[in-house]
């Protein structure tokens, strides 16, 4: 915490009227496997101070990885430098959303120190997997885990003083097929796997080895099903695929900085209008979004964002209607609404920026049992394969590993190579069956992209099965 509080002081010393510092330090360490052989093995350490200071209308940061007080210092009067120099340029004073300054402490519950298994038996579950993997007949198997842990310690100028630790870790392995001129694959538990503020204890849970031989076989059959005609018809998604719907179509489009035109880069900015929250029908009455940064073991979970606020539940989407937004102290202040405590940033020396955390369907009254038994002509998808989505989060088409015929209630043959297309306000307005609670996954997303220089994010998204009525299947190019 010295060197947090010695940024500070260095800004507020330059002439800030505000300022913070994050001291991080950071261990990661990640192995990957294919067909029973162990292919890298990569394990990292980053520490080092990140100061902001804010002048006029205009923010200036500045980070170092040195850890010393004079550095600490020496970073803070160049972030207020940095924020005078831009604050040359005409502008109303930057106003924060108020946050009461704490001092706290907070970690993520871990059963089982991920970074204390023995490297051995991490190698012997990697390779165990993708030798059963490939024994289904598919022609290459992979596996991976992922694992950091991260401590924070976070001042500001207004108190605070908040020091945190998180652990994060998971796993997932794919398999693919190949046959003549097509290539099929096949991944559990996800595209990305699972991940979660968790330890090891989520990784045995997943049970790779259990589900090796299945996901094998279902890349092999993909190879000779048909494939997904494209037709309009009901349309039933997989909780995995709910998860990169809400991800690309709801969270980006609601991120505040985009609405703002504030920022830009990589998922563009958002067809909402600030003017229309409260009033704008985003989707079905059975809609219904939250961002929670609350939810115990999910991705997107911490105690306090990278301003000193604390996670909370901000309701999104409420029974169909557009009602909240994900913003930071500077965009709420600028919205008038209360601060939703979603800015956080990838290291030390990244300026912190709004970010998911858990964006998530709340669960229904219904089950993908139910949903299947009522529709007389339909497919369902799971399993994100590719995306694709305008600048703007307006019109999107996706593609899912796997696919199934709905004929007369029940799931018929597989198919290959699904996708769907839609427009979002008009594809959320479709949704007229929502999986109950026992179905709900808190899916993460460890690979989120945003800003320049990039910046890699970890959000989580609880999702449900769900259907849709009236979807454009099989669409080509």
């Amino acid at each position: 915490m010295e060197y947090a509080v010695a940024g500070v002081e260095g800004a507020l010393a330059a002439g800030a009227r505000y300022a913070d510092a994050r001291v991080m330090i950071r261990r990661s360490e990640s192995m990957s496997a294919q067909n029973g052989h162990i292919e890298g093995l990569d394990q990292r350490e980053q520490a080092g101070v990140g100061v902001r200071a804010l002048i006029g209308s205009s923010w200036g940061f500045f980070a170092t990885a040195e850890l010393t007080a004079a550095a600490a210092r020496a970073a803070g009067t160049v972030a207020a430098e940095t924020a005078k120099a831009s604050a040359l340029v005409p502008g109303p004073p930057l106003e924060l959303a108020p946050v009461e300054a704490v001092q706290a402490h907070w970690e993520s519950v871990c059963v089982e120190d991920p970074l204390s298994v023995p490297l051995s038996e991490k190698g012997d579950l990697l390779v165990t997997v993708t030798a059963v993997g490939r024994h289904a007949g598919a022609q290459l198997a992979q596996a991976h885990y992922e694992v950091w842990d991260t401590e924070k310690w976070f001042a500001s100028s207004e108190g605070a003083r908040i020091s945190q630790r998180i652990r994060e870790c998971g796993t997932g392995m794919s398999v693919t097929a190949i046959g003549d001129g097509e290539t099929q694959r096949r991944s559990y538990p996800g595209i990305r796997g699972q991940v979660g503020t968790r330890g090891w204890e989520l990784i045995r849970e997943i049970d790779l080895v259990g589900n090796a031989a299945r996901i094998g076989e279902e890349a092999v059959a993909l190879l000779s099903a048909p494939v997904c005609p494209e037709v309009t018809t009901d349309l039933i998604l997989g909780s995995e695929q709910m998860a990169l719907q809400i991800h690309e179509s709801v969270g980006h489009a609601t991120e505040l900085d985009r609405i703002l035109g504030w920022e830009a880069a990589f998922a563009g900015t958002s067809w909402l209008d600030l003017a229309q929250m409260g009033s704008l029908r985003f989707g079905s009455e059975l809609m219904n979004i939250t961002a929670d940064a609350t939810i115990p073991g999910a991705l997107g979970s911490f105690g306090y964002d990278d301003e000193g606020t604390p996670a909370r539940s901000v309701d999104i989407v409420k029974d169909g209607i557009w009602v909240g937004v994900l913003s930071g102290r500077d965009s709420a202040a600028l919205a008038g609404i209360p601060c939703g405590g979603m800015v956080r940033a990838d290291g030390h020396d990244r300026i912190p920026m709004v970010r998911m955390t858990n964006i998530g369907l709340l669960p229904g009254p219904h089950s993908l049992e139910q949903m299947i038994a009522e529709t007389a002509d339909g497919v369902m998808m799971d399993t994100n394969r590719s995306w694709s989505i305008d600048d703007r989060r307006l019109n999107f088409q996706f593609g899912c590993e796997i696919g199934w015929e709905i004929k007369d209630g029940r799931r018929g043959r597989m198919l290959r190579n699904p996708t769907y297309t839609g427009i979002s306000p008009q594809f959320w307005g479709s949704m007229d069956m929502v999986g109950g609670p026992s179905e709900l996954v808190a899916w993460g997303t460890p690979n989120c992209g945003k800003g320049q220089p990039m910046q890699v994010g970890h959000t989580g998204h609880p999702a449900v099965p769900c259907r849709f009525r009236g979807v454009r299947v099989g669409v080509r190019g």
